[in-house]
């Protein structure tokens, strides 16, 4: 049988995940290069011993928050909304509506994610430009799916270029986080994901038969 953490390996796991949440405030704040170790220790209430003690540098810290962000966006998306779960345009309808709200909930209730996707990442260095490009591929990829049940099924067009037309889906979603992050106005945010799920249902549905 295995045994309970102890409550010395909890409280460090605690205090790791402590300096991942604090730190991904202060590259979202400040930057990556802008923020230092002793803006995280300072924050946190930590010496920089302790900090050592988890993570070998800042570089090393960026790539666990990182991590965390694509859990969240991919951990959003589970096994209930997967493409082959859709039949008709009316399922495909309400299975965009599922992702779309997924993803506001990671992206908008939480606007550290996409300030640092789109505004700080890809700044670092090449390895983490990669890694970020990754994630957006993965997320093209995805949509590309849908489209092509959706057209093996036939309630959307034959004539879809799924690969284009997932890039610009995804590029109406990051218009959209652009546009929370400057004007944070749930309203406002809910009539542009209204939009952007009309455009991507009625601009891509099979004409009746």
């Amino acid at each position: 049988m295995t045994k309970p953490p102890s409550r010395i390996h909890q409280r460090k796991a605690e205090l790791r995940r402590e300096i991942v949440d604090t730190a991904f405030d202060c590259f979202a704040e400040k930057g990556y290069h802008a923020t230092g170790i002793a803006d995280i220790a300072t924050r946190l209430g930590i010496g920089h011993g302790t900090f050592y003690r988890y993570f070998a540098n800042k570089r090393d810290i960026i790539d666990h928050v990182i991590d965390e962000v694509s859990g969240r966006i991919f951990g959003a998306l589970d096994d209930d909304i997967e493409p082959e779960s859709a039949a008709t345009i009316t399922e495909y309808a309400a299975l965009i509506a599922r992702i779309g709200d997924s993803l506001n909930r990671v992206l908008l209730d939480d606007p550290r994610t996409a300030h640092l996707l789109l505004f700080h990442a890809t700044g670092i260095d090449d390895e983490l430009t990669e890694r970020v490009y990754g994630l957006i591929d993965a997320t093209e990829i995805l949509m590309t799916r849908y489209l092509e049940h959706g057209i093996r099924v036939g309630y959307l067009r034959a004539d879809i270029d799924t690969a284009s037309t997932a890039k610009a889906a995804l590029g109406m979603i990051v218009a959209g986080l652009v546009a929370g992050m400057r004007t944070p106005d749930p309203a406002s945010m809910s009539v542009y994901s209204h939009a952007v799920r009309r455009l991507f249902i009625d601009g891509v549905r099979a004409a009746a038969r």
